[in-house]
């Protein structure tokens, strides 16, 4: 069977029977993952501001420098949050914050090389495409100066944030001041020329059509043929509470379970280069977050110590270690702690 079309991904994302969408993809999740170990990371996400001059329609979360409740995090308040982290066994921050229009690359290098110093346990999962792309404009390098530079002092990973849909026809609508498709995907190819692994995420339930789905699809496929530098592909939808997208284009809604696991299984199908697709249990609640792991997700995230953006849009779901262990457990599968890499820390086999 060769690799599957953009034709057919369109005939089964609106055409195919949700339980045969489920069944495929969980044959194509064992033969990547045939040990039926289902893993998570425990992290804390902390995003050292909220300051953003883009103003991104869809989002919640960001303030212009004069608001009252805008900030910066001090690096003693950041080292505090690592500590709480440390404390419970965590390996990982999700380091991210809006697009801040004063700070320049040597702001960037002094944080990361503080934190990787008092915390060398820790890695920094940090920075997306928007923000290095911001970095390096505003100090007037190339975007492999940035990451070079980020990943000298203690950068180890980049997430995919600031993907939401690959189509600039939609980024011009919902985040017209974002970057581009081309500048998202040079972002992570220069990242991946220099071993610096990321993540590609999808934010779905916009203005988007199926067609463009898949579109964004092709697009991280291509480029993961091209590079190898994606560890994984993490989808979430939507959060319309409370941002200017929903209030302009009132017919946005919620996404329903069943369309978020529909898409997750045919994104299975045709990312058959991603060896590691999240559950979004953040977006969709505990339960459907189990149940992406039935519709081709082999890993439940991270535990979110701290998560800020999408709950500023209104959804404010939570799951400690235990929870995540015992949703794994509950389907017949192996929980197991995870680093950044996917490395197996700790395997829970007798879950009671």
């Amino acid at each position: 069977m060769g690799r599957m079309t953009n034709q057919e991904a369109l005939d089964l994302i609106q055409n195919a029977d949700l339980a045969e969408l489920g069944r495929l993809a969980t044959k194509k999740k064992r033969e990547l993952h045939p040990q039926k170990i289902t893993s998570f990371i425990v992290d804390r996400n902390i995003n050292y501001t909220n300051v953003c001059w883009v103003d991104c329609k869809f989002c919640a979360f960001y303030r212009h420098a004069k608001e009252d409740d805008a900030y910066v995090l001090s690096f003693e308040e950041i080292g505090a949050k690592i500590e709480e982290l440390i404390a419970i066994g965590g390996t990982q921050i999700l380091f991210q914050g809006g697009v801040h229009p004063k700070l320049k690359i040597e702001w960037y290098e002094e944080l990361v090389e503080w934190i990787s110093t008092h915390y060398p346990s820790i890695t920094i999962h940090g920075f997306s495409a928007i923000e290095i792309d911001y970095i390096a404009r505003i100090s007037k390098i190339s975007y492999q100066e940035v990451l070079k530079r980020l990943h000298d002092k203690g950068l180890y990973s980049m997430p995919g944030a600031g993907a939401e849909i690959l189509s600039d026809r939609v980024r011009d609508i919902i985040a017209p001041k974002k970057l581009d498709v081309a500048q998202w995907l040079d972002v992570h190819r220069q990242a991946h020329k220099i071993g610096i692994k990321t993540t590609a995420t999808m934010m779905f339930g916009t203005v988007e059509t199926d067609e463009e789905i898949i579109e964004h699809w092709e697009h991280i496929r291509k480029l993961q043929d091209e590079t190898g530098g994606f560890r994984a592909f993490i989808m979430w939808s939507f959060q319309p509470s409370f941002t200017k997208l929903a209030q302009e284009i009132p017919q946005i809604s919620k996404q329903s379970s069943n369309r978020y696991l529909r898409l997750l299984a045919v994104s299975r199908l045709y990312l058959d280069n991603f060896e590691n697709i999240q559950s979004s249990w953040v977006t969709q609640g505990s339960y459907i977050g189990q149940l992406a792991l039935l519709f081709g997700a082999n890993d439940l995230g991270s535990t979110m110590m701290e998560e800020n953006v999408v709950k500023a849009a209104g959804a404010a779901n939570r799951m400690n270690q235990e929870e995540m262990i015992r949703l794994i457990a509950d389907i017949g599968e192996t929980p197991a702690k995870r680093n950044t890499n996917y490395d197996i820390l700790e395997l829970y086999e007798e879950v009671v």
